[in-house]
């Protein structure tokens, strides 16, 4: 039974939609014309089932064929061209029959003809893929067919796995976000003592075990000229942790004047996380049911393009936030103009005392400005290219 169920799914395989719908037809017209003994019904079904038969041989050869895709490079700025090409080696030991290939770009289906390969030889087609907006653009599985003219039957075969072009907003410049915005750029500093850090905290007597390149030798000389007792003191330290900058983007669709609002907070979002990552932050970024965490700015910079409008909402968005970084010291909360804004200040409030937020109002006309509410500054942005001038206002 089993093998009769894998053979049926074979064919059921192998069978395209065309190729059932002229085996329904020539069945059906077999039928009919038994009925009705009309002559022309069953010239129809007999044409219909020779189609079938004649598109068989063409389902004859094995295929035995190595695909290489190749996308030079996968991460590019919306606007930026992609070189795309798949090559095709025939790796039997005997002349290929033609095949079809086709490589699935986004919605749109590249297909080409590939003639007849003497062993060991290739064939390579080459493709742009066009980016205009910020997205994912899924690219393949490249895919042999080898069936008939009409594409009744066909047996395919896929050969890569699913690949995907990362589109980025454009980034804007802006300026270093240490300054003002932070006080410590090494870190800032914790109540947990240390034997090695950055923030020097005093001087304690030397125990075994220590490491003794940090004893503190001028102090130690000091203190045995003094006493003319033999005594060593050691530097000791207190605890930093690295800045870290958190991007929290509302995705409810309705918090939004229109999409390219939203495509408008994606290039904040991006442009604040390469800044922070050139500042030598930790970066995190959370959108919806996007996020990414860490020092690796392309991180972050994927989950931007991944990012997408939804339903989560920047309350929640905000609060997940907080369990993605717990050591957040800074925070960015961009949302649309349509946001409650009573939403902001809840988002804001998930969030320690001690982290410094900041809320980026994205809107469609009027002027861009900075305001203030309960001491969270909010920037009203109308043009995204007056992002930089914002910062520097709002934090001066």
């Amino acid at each position: 039974m089993e093998v009769v169920l894998r053979g049926a799914r074979q064919v059921a395989e192998v069978v395209k939609p065309i190729g059932w719908v002229v085996l329904a037809l020539g069945v059906a017209s077999l039928v009919l014309a038994r009925l009705t003994g009309w002559l022309e019904l069953g010239v129809l079904a007999a044409a219909c089932l020779l189609l079938l038969l004649l598109a068989t041989p063409f389902l004859a050869g094995r295929t035995n064929v190595r695909v290489d895709l190749r996308l030079e490079p996968e991460r590019v700025v919306a606007g930026e061209s992609v070189a795309a090409g798949v090559v095709v080696t025939n790796t039997s030991g005997r002349r290929m029959m033609p095949l079809t290939l086709e490589v699935p770009v986004g919605a749109t289906v590249h297909r080409y003809a590939v003639g007849a390969l003497a062993a060991d030889a290739s064939d390579e087609e080459s493709f742009t893929i066009r980016t205009e907006r910020r997205g994912v653009i899924p690219v393949g599985p490249a895919t042999t067919l080898r069936g008939d003219p009409l594409g009744l039957v066909s047996r395919d075969m896929v050969w890569t796995p699913l690949r995907e072009v990362l589109v980025r907003p454009p980034v804007l410049p802006l300026e270093s976000l240490g300054a003002g915005l932070l006080r410590d750029l090494e870190g800032v500093s914790t109540d947990a003592v240390s034997q090695s850090d950055l923030a020097f905290h005093a001087l304690r007597e030397y125990v075994p075990g220590d490491d003794l390149r940090h004893v503190h030798w001028r102090s130690s000389a000091k203190v045995m000229a003094s006493t003319g007792e033999n005594a060593l003191l050691v530097r000791q330290y207190l605890d930093t942790r690295r800045s870290h900058a958190t991007i929290v983007v509302d995705d409810r669709a309705r918090s939004w004047h229109d999409e390219d609002a939203f495509e408008t907070a994606m290039t904040v979002a991006a442009s604040i996380a390469v800044r922070a990552v050139t500042d030598e932050f930790d970066v995190s970024f959370v959108c919806g049911e996007h996020a990414s965490t860490g020092s690796d700015g392309h991180q972050a910079l994927d989950a931007v393009c991944r990012a997408e409008l939804g339903s989560t909402g920047l309350v929640e968005t905000a609060r997940r936030a907080v369990n993605v970084a717990p050591e957040t010291s800074i925070a960015f909360f961009v949302t649309g103009s349509r946001a409650a804004f009573s939403d902001v200040q809840r988002a804001s409030a998930a969030f320690p005392t001690e982290v410094r937020g900041f809320a980026i109002l994205v809107e469609p006309s009027g002027n861009s400005r900075v305001s203030d509410a309960a001491g969270l500054p909010v920037m009203h942005l109308v043009a995204k290219e007056d992002l930089g001038s914002l910062l520097r206002w709002s934090v001066g």
